[in-house]
């Protein structure tokens, strides 16, 4: 049994890579800021949105999960989300895709 109980708090590819990204992306930015290197903010800022454009493309290809409690066969961070092309309901990631969102009700008509 985790620590978290059968909550998976977002161990998952997509997770984990976007975190190492954004990691590398502050480190870079705090460096830079530090020794007054101008380009140097703007890679750290890049990797930063990379980060999270990287964790958005991985999440929408399978690798990142919903929140929530799963079954312990799809608790292990390297299982894909079979899932994940129909969209996830709550998921900001997957509504800006336009995915798992119903399309626009009909109008209703007019007397």
């Amino acid at each position: 049994m985790s620590a978290h109980g059968d909550v998976d708090m977002g161990h998952t590819v997509a997770g984990w890579t976007g975190t190492v990204v954004a990691v590398l992306g502050s480190t870079v930015t705090g460096g830079a800021l530090c020794l007054g290197w101008t380009p140097g903010l703007w890679l750290g800022l890049a990797l930063l949105v990379l980060s999270v454009l990287a964790t958005w493309v991985l999440h929408l290809a399978g690798w990142g999960k919903p929140s929530g409690p799963r079954p312990h066969s799809q608790r292990d961070w390297r299982v894909r989300d079979t899932a994940a092309h129909a969209g996830h309901a709550q998921c900001v990631g997957c509504r800006v895709a336009a995915r798992g969102v119903p399309g626009p009700a009909a109008a209703p008509a007019l007397p």
